[in-house]
C-alpha cells in the first residue's frame, strides 16, 4: 500500500541573492522528457541562458528557463534541509513486504 504524500505550499524565500532566479530544465535529446537540472541567478533570461548552457546545457537539444519566483513550490517539507521530526512513508513493494522512505 502506497501513502499518498501530503504536499503543502512551500512559502518562498529570499535565496540570499538579490539577482533574480531561473529554474533550468533541458531535454538531451528530442524523444527525452525535459527534466529539471538546477537554477541559476541572472539578470535576464538571455543571461540566463547563457550560464544554464554552460553549467547544465551543452549538450542539451532544449534549454528552457522559468522564472524562480512564478514556480509555485509543494513539498512534504521546507526547504530545510532539518528532517527531523517527520514521519516517514511507507510503500509496500511487489514483494509485499513494506519499505520504509523518507519523505
Amino acid at each position: 500500500m502506497v501513502e499518498n504524500a501530503r504536499r503543502s505550499l512551500v512559502e518562498s524565500d529570499e535565496r540570499g541573492n538579490p539577482t533574480p532566479q531561473w529554474e533550468i530544465f533541458v531535454r538531451v535529446e528530442a524523444a527525452d522528457s525535459m527534466r529539471h537540472v538546477g537554477s541559476v541567478a541572472a539578470a535576464s533570461a538571455t543571461e540566463a541562458h547563457e550560464h544554464a548552457s554552460r553549467l547544465f546545457g551543452w549538450d542539451a537539444a532544449d534549454v528552457w528557463l522559468c522564472p524562480a519566483e512564478a514556480v509555485e513550490r509543494y513539498s512534504t517539507r521546507g526547504l530545510t534541509t532539518d528532517t527531523e521530526g517527520e514521519e516517514s512513508r511507507v510503500n509496500e513493494g511487489t514483494d509485499g513486504k513494506p519499505e520504509v522512505q523518507d519523505a
